[in-house]
């Protein structure tokens, strides 16, 4: 029986979620080179994957954290996880720019956040962890309290899993990269002499240049 962060990861290969170019990265929008491409939206167009990451990431919340009020979604991508959790448990649901608009009522927070309330905030990837942290000080600027977060994807950078830390906010992942990178060799997504070089470039994804 395989464990739910794998049959995640199985599931983003089979639907494309996930694509993988060691030798031909992409290159992101920071202007990193990256081996790995993630774009999780595809998920929302897949029912049974869409039903098992609610539900998985439900039940994430409710382990770690029973005392949660509200479910605030990290904008943009998190915002349709963060409606489907928080309809899963029956608490309201608000989400956080990554900052306040110039117009309007210039809110950076959408929706009723209540002074005092626990809340958990969901994320779709985590990689710089930028959209964790300007989340988290606009909820607790709110005088709210942040029990911590939960996310479909987590790169698990070293830098970033500092960066959190300090910050006092805990991450907990439905899939992980090393898991991803298992279940692609597995059913042979990517060849098993690819697999130091994908885990290279973890460890400094800034500075990773690719092997000719």
């Amino acid at each position: 029986m395989k464990n739910p962060d794998r049959l995640l990861a199985d599931k983003f290969l089979e639907i494309s979620a996930v694509k993988l170019q060691p030798e031909m990265p992409f290159v992101w929008g920071s202007g990193w080179n990256s081996p790995i491409y993630n774009d999780n939206r595809r998920i929302l167009s897949y029912p049974d994957v869409r039903n098992f990451v609610k539900v998985e990431l439900a039940k994430t919340v409710l382990e770690s954290y029973p005392e949660v009020e509200t479910i605030a979604a990290v904008s943009v991508a998190a915002i349709p996880f963060g409606t489907m959790v928080a309809d899963v448990l029956g608490v309201p649901f608000v989400y956080v720019r990554s900052s306040p608009k110039d117009h309007g009522l210039e809110n950076q927070i959408e929706g009723d956040l209540h002074v005092g309330k626990k809340v958990v905030m969901v994320e779709d990837i985590v990689a710089t962890g930028g959209g964790s942290l300007r989340a988290a000080e606009a909820i607790r600027f709110s005088a709210c309290e942040v029990l911590g977060g939960v996310c479909v994807f987590d790169y698990e950078f070293p830098a970033t899993v500092k960066r959190l830390r300090d910050a006092n906010i805990e991450m907990k992942a439905l899939c992980r990269y090393d898991v991803l990178v298992e279940a692609a060799i597995s059913v042979k997504y990517i060849h098993p002499s690819q697999e130091s070089l994908l885990k290279g470039w973890r460890k400094d994804p800034a500075n990773w240049v690719p092997e000719n």
